[in-house]
């Protein structure tokens, strides 16, 4: 079956790329706002219990391998190679995407029905500090019946990828949306009408990885890709993927992989620690998720093509408009993160089965988090640099680096800090991952820092330090935010967030900043 195309051949357009990013971001708002709705569900009904933990640990295994299989390592060797097949468009494109859709395909398959057999050793091994602890069987009966996730969101991926690749990114940014949907009803639905509410949540994951995947396919069936999935190890195209994917499973996944060090030396505290660091890694996804993956998703596609052309002018001034954004943006969430850190967790979080104690803690963790938000931004903007020349090898070696000092900083610290001892060793290997990319994109003479990129550093600066004032100044202690009705700190929240946006935005006004100055095609 092959879905008739809109074009076979390629677009030479330009294409604007501050537009594009502006669409995923705002789908991904979206995203991440029902997200939070998911979270205040489950906080509410789960808090930081041995249940929460265990059904944190059950949906955070399918989905490490699921940014390994697709949103990560595959996507970023997938993509450059699937955009040198659009650019010929026509019956090698076709060839080109039913053998990668049959190859993934087959590969999770084979991962999901593992990792549904040896459940149980999964789950040793992701959280070793739950054995001989009820949380230890919990999570691994759930893992059976979440892990067949990964195979949906797997396709899910693979399918935004194509999409990405033809400028299409309302529809893959949006699907998340569906995830969460999902789970807010089976949440309700379960702790109503189930004696084993935690179990409905596990089938709500299954459910809407399913969703997910029909949910896209009216998109790549409009766009003409809509092909038969063939098992072909032999194709070209397949084989140089299958050669970018290897250094590449490592490189697109430092954060992934620190995220699931986390969780394993987290399983070995105090109960508690791995649903902290959940809550307060579910914060530092926000500006993550709204800045860095959104400004990562629109570059890969269209670096590939400038690479593709020998535009090296157009490549750096694309970088340049990259990192100037995520300067801009960075520096205030990563500041407002860790200001307001006793707010969030406290406005989102704090009802139900969440004690003022877990705001506490989950609070500490989030601002270590904090200085990690400015380097994590970067990488998602400057590895797509060296992914878009089919180079896997040296984010590789420089992944091996940030993961290897995250396992130091960590087993160094986290007995005596804690899990925010583990946040912390995440920010200390964003920054390492972080420096290590742009180092390495200055000595091959692929990017150099404009005056774009410099101007756009002081003004961030200068206009955090005006936010950071102002929320010093007005903004209610840590323990009043504990006292108050969740009516009030919803309205505390919402007027310190909209007095500190709109002020750091009116400093970067005053210093010269226009809309036009955001805008950038190629």
């Amino acid at each position: 079956m092959r879905s008739t195309p809109l074009s076979s051949a390629p677009t030479s357009e330009p294409q604007n790329v501050a537009a594009q990013g502006t669409v995923v971001a705002s789908m991904t708002l979206i995203s991440r706002i029902t997200g939070f709705a998911r979270d205040v569900v489950l906080s509410h009904f789960f808090g930081a219990t041995p249940i929460a933990d265990a059904f944190f640990v059950a949906l955070r295994i399918p989905n490490f391998f699921r940014r390994l299989f697709a949103e990560g390592a595959f996507n970023q060797a997938f993509v450059p190679v699937l955009v040198r097949y659009r650019e010929q468009g026509g019956a090698p494109l076709y060839r080109f995407v039913s053998a990668m859709s049959g190859n993934l395909a087959a590969a999770v398959t084979i991962v999901v029905i593992l990792g549904v057999i040896f459940a149980p050793w999964v789950t040793l091994v992701f959280a070793p500090g739950f054995h001989g602890t009820e949380r230890f069987d919990l999570t691994a009966d759930m893992l059976r019946i979440t892990f067949p996730y990964l195979a949906f969101v797997s396709m899910v991926a693979f399918f935004g990828a194509i999409l990405n690749a033809h400028h299409q990114y309302a529809v893959p940014a949006i699907t998340p949306v569906l995830l969460n949907i999902v789970l807010l009803v089976a949440a309700s639905l379960g702790w109503m009408h189930s004696q084993q509410p935690v179990f409905v949540l596990a089938w709500g994951v299954f459910v809407a990885g399913l969703v997910q995947w029909l949910f896209q396919i009216p998109s790549l069936h409009r766009i003409g890709l809509l092909v038969l999935p063939e098992v072909n190890l032999k194709h070209e195209g397949a084989k140089q993927v299958g050669r970018l994917l290897v250094p590449a499973v490592l490189a697109s996944s430092v954060s992934q992989i620190n995220t699931l060090i986390d969780t394993v030396l987290a399983s070995t505290l105090i109960e508690g620690s791995v649903s902290w660091l959940y809550y307060s890694d579910r914060l530092l996804e926000l500006p993550i998720g709204l800045v860095a993956v959104a400004l990562g998703t629109v570059l890969l596609p269209n670096l590939s093509r400038l690479d593709a052309n020998e535009d090296h002018a157009g490549f750096s001034a694309t970088l340049d408009w990259g990192m100037s954004l995520a300067l801009m943006l960075g520096i205030p969430a990563g500041t407002a993160l860790y200001l307001l850190a006793d707010a969030l967790i406290a406005t989102i979080y704090f009802h139900g089965e969440l004690s003022a104690y877990d705001v506490k803690m989950a609070a500490l963790s989030l601002r270590a988090f904090a200085a990690a938000v400015l380097p994590l931004v970067m990488v998602k903007i400057l590895a797509p640099a060296y992914f878009a020349r089919e180079d896997t090898t040296t984010p590789f070696r420089i992944g091996l680096v940030a993961i290897g000092a995250n396992i130091v900083f960590n087993l160094s610290v986290f007995s005596w800090f804690g899990h925010v001892g583990l946040a912390m060793g995440t920010a200390v290997s964003s920054c390492i991952n972080a420096y290590l990319l742009t180092r390495g994109l200055f000595a091959r003479g692929l990017y150099q820092p404009g005056r774009r990129c410099k101007i756009a550093l002081l003004r961030a600066l200068a206009g955090a330090l005006v936010m950071a004032a102002c929320i010093l100044t007005f903004v209610p202690t840590a323990e009043a935010w504990l006292v108050v009705e969740t009516w009030q700190r919803v309205i505390w929240l919402a007027a310190t967030v909209a007095g500190a946006g709109g002020l750091y935005l009116l400093t970067l006004f005053v210093l010269g900043v226009r809309p036009r100055h955001l805008r950038h095609s190629v």
